[in-house]
């Protein structure tokens, strides 16, 4: 029996009523995307209609699930919220934390030795507050999700951004901060911006080397890192329900790459097959029972341009393979131009490693296609040109590969099987030699490549294809390699050409685990003790931030303009930063240091106007709040886009920046910088950002007044005395002025059980 099938059962049984009674009050057929919200509304059944991409609705998510990266600082700010258990199902899962050297079973131990207090504190949080907890090897989260806790209809948040995967199960499953988890698990209602629609109508089928992968890397070329901010993907067509369920998560899970609130399907054969192979033939059977209401309405995808504010066609039958990158997910190219887009922009051409798995694409099917291709390198008299590596999604797919013999196919090609885990892909990865900062490409399956995020070297070329293309470029060692249409040479020296990849949806024996690695929570956890050391240095028990002391800001500094790109990796970067997850203070040492300081095109390097010399950001900011002075930071455009970290935005409150400036907004981190009690605004006029110089003192007026839709003003001194201001517009709501006013969120909900 499926985990939570009673919620499931509720779920279930009160959609069709809310479903017809939002379709009777907008008058029109739903979308999926329409139908889940509507019937996740907090006030139950719908009253009202909502304006997408204006009106912010309060929703009822069915369950929350955490890394353990972020679940540190979620369940720390958990703690203070004075709830004896948590009020929906809730899931941590091990897996940022083990850094991938070896293999698996000597990285996994490694690990867990050297991360044992954080396991701990995890366990035990777990354990007193109701929560499934889910033991390192386990796999990695979002994999385990789908395995396990994802159904169709449902709707999901969790404490990482490419929590949107579950939506290959059908479900509406969003990314946030942890202060957002925090407020689900205690019981209140999840705010969420109404989202904008776009449809992606996907004709035709996958055929030959052509994957769900490559559907994604399409879209991303086509909408951008930022097309799809504060939208829904819904896909549909012949080309969605002719596609396994995993490769729908696939492609939902790269949906983060083009800031989508989320993506998802509709209800089809795939997921019940998925359902069932993975022990849930109980939701399947929920699920039939419901079928029409678990997809849009007939009409929406008859004529999908009357329904969503945005469609986009792409024919499976003629997409080809693509390879995106370096450095941006969405920089696209077809595989028959890669060629010569590598010889216009002098990219490295040889593959030094080719790396499958990850969240992304760790499936049952994609292994075996991958398998199926590291087959006929011993057939065909080949030699792996590449290091090549695997990354395992669970230990349920894990086992069930060694079982089938693709572990051993990989042996044989000299690859490495790291652990269940995030590793490389996150940039846990002790690439030997990556120190030297050498110019290099590597190829991956994962989602992301930004600059230093796999190796931390900033000459790594990092490329993102499908598992079949990365090990056929892996087998070549050769990015130009194009397997559509050239060969290859063999050991003999003739000339050879790799078969189109193969491979089972399903495993034709079904999944096998001996041990998946889930600890169930304490019966009654009111007795067990959660102790944190106060001389650690990976936890810290969090003090509340101060409430806004009722008055302008006046007198801020400049900490950083940052220029062009600032996701959050540059704002709080990961790899060796993540054992400090729990700790504020700790991890606040990595604050901003990937951003590029504008006026003087380096990274962790910024004036100190208290001292004119130049000096790291953390430390300058540090001198600023000894000094009791405020700080602003001013960015680009979708700054804080990828991971949804909210240490990105708690690591500049905790230091003592008040506002950040800038030209647009990744939607979780917007929210997460409101959730904490920050300002966060956006230039009425994108160009007033040049007006902003290095020695300002920065005032924010109208704070006396904040409301809805009115903006504020920015008044910049500038050192030889002159004066300029400029309007700037924010989106906050009543509520979320509220939560300024307090000092953040968290402040609020700690209040109301006094």
């Amino acid at each position: 029996m499926a985990f939570d099938i009673e919620m499931i059962k509720a779920v279930y049984d009160r959609m069709p009523a809310r479903i017809a009674a939002a379709r009777a009050l907008t008058g029109k057929p739903l979308t999926l995307t329409e139908k889940i919200l509507y019937s996740h509304l907090w006030e139950g059944t719908p009253s009202s209609t909502f304006s997408r991409g204006a009106s912010y609705v309060d929703f009822a998510p069915d369950r929350v699930a955490m890394q353990d990266a972020t679940a540190q600082m979620a369940l720390l700010q958990f703690m203070q919220a004075g709830r004896p258990q948590v009020a929906v199902p809730s899931t941590v899962h091990c897996d940022h934390l083990i850094e991938a050297k070896v293999a698996s079973s000597t990285d996994l131990q490694v690990a867990v030795d050297k991360n044992k207090e954080v396991y701990d504190f995890l366990s035990s949080v777990s354990d007193k507050y109701g929560i499934g907890f889910w033991k390192p090897g386990a796999g990695i989260i979002h994999q385990v999700v789908l395995e396990n806790y994802a159904f169709p209809g449902g709707m999901m948040i969790g404490t990482d951004s490419h929590t949107v995967n579950a939506g290959g199960l059908g479900m509406i499953a969003i990314g946030v901060g942890g202060a957002d988890a925090c407020d689900v698990m205690a019981g209140l209602a999840w705010e969420l911006k109404f989202p904008k629609l776009i449809g992606v109508k996907l004709k035709g089928k996958l055929n030959g080397w052509t994957s769900a992968k490559d559907v994604i890397l399409k879209v991303a070329g086509i909408l951008t890192v930022k097309g799809g901010t504060g939208c829904v993907v819904e896909y549909f067509g012949e080309g969605a329900t002719s596609m396994s369920c995993t490769g729908k998560g696939t492609i939902c899970n790269m949906g983060a790459e083009i800031g989508a609130t989320t993506s998802t399907f509709g209800y089809d054969d795939s997921m019940a097959r998925y359902l069932e192979s993975t022990g849930r033939a109980d939701v399947a059977a929920l699920a039939n029972g419901i079928r029409e209401h678990l997809t849009a309405d007939p009409e929406v995808y008859a004529n999908p341009e009357a329904y969503f504010d945005q469609v986009i066609e792409i024919d499976l039958d003629t997409l080809e393979p693509h390879v995106n990158g370096p450095f941006t997910p969405d920089l696209a190219t077809p595989i028959s131009k890669l060629k010569e887009l590598a010889a216009k922009n002098n990219w490295p051409t040889k593959v030094e490693v080719g790396l499958i798995g990850s969240c992304t694409n760790s499936s049952y099917e994609d292994i075996a296609r991958a398998a199926s291709l590291a087959k006929q390198v011993a057939a065909k008299g080949l030699k792996t040109k590449a290091q090549f590596t695997i990354t395992p999604g669970s230990e349920q797919v894990r086992y069930t590969i060694e079982r089938d013999g693709f572990i051993s196919t990989f042996d044989s090609i000299g690859a490495t099987v790291f652990s269940n885990a995030c590793g490389p892909c996150i940039g846990q990865w002790a690439r030997p030699g990556a120190e030297k900062g050498e110019k290099n490409t590597i190829v991956h399956s994962f989602n992301r490549n930004f600059a230093k995020r796999a190796d931390g070297n900033p000459n790594t070329y990092a490329f993102v294809a499908s598992p079949e293309i990365v090990t056929a470029l892996a087998i070549a060692g050769d990015l130009t390699f194009n397997p559509l249409t050239d060969t290859l040479t063999n050991e003999k020296g003739e000339q050879v050409k790799l078969e189109a990849p193969t491979g089972d949806e399903l495993p034709k024996l079904g999944f096998a685990v001996e041990d998946a690695g889930y600890q169930a929570p304490a019966a009654d956890g009111s007795g067990v003790q959660v102790k944190v050391s106060p001389t650690s240095d990976r936890l810290q028990l969090l003090a509340p931030f101060a409430a806004w002391e009722g008055s302008d800001l006046k007198g801020l500094k400049l900490l950083i303009k940052a220029k062009g790109k600032c996701t959050t990796d540059h704002i709080s970067m990961a790899g060796p930063w993540l054992k400090y997850r729990g700790h504020l203070d700790n991890i606040s040492n990595n604050m901003l240091i990937g951003a590029v300081n504008f006026f003087n095109e380096k990274t962790d390097n910024v004036k100190n106007q208290l001292t004119g010399a130049y000096g790291p950001v953390p430390e300058t900011q540090r001198a600023y709040k000894a000094a009791g002075i405020g700080t602003i930071v001013v960015g680009d455009t979708n700054y804080g886009e990828g991971s949804s970290r909210e240490h990105a935005a708690m690591e500049p409150r905790h230091l003592g920046v008040r506002a950040v400036l800038v030209k647009s907004f990744a939607r979780i981190h917007e929210t997460n910088l409101k959730k904490q009690g920050m300002l966060a605004l956006t230039f009425a006029n994108e160009a007033d950002y040049d007006k902003i110089q290095e020695d300002d003192s920065i005032n924010i007026v109208g704070l006396n007044e904040f409301a809805p839709e009115k903006p504020l003003t920015i008044e910049l001194e500038h050192a030889d005395g002159s004066k300029e201001s400029f309007a700037v517009n924010h989106t906050y709501n009543a509520q979320q002025i509220e939560w300024f006013k307090a000092g953040g969120a968290l402040n609020i909900i700690r209040a109301s059980i006094k």
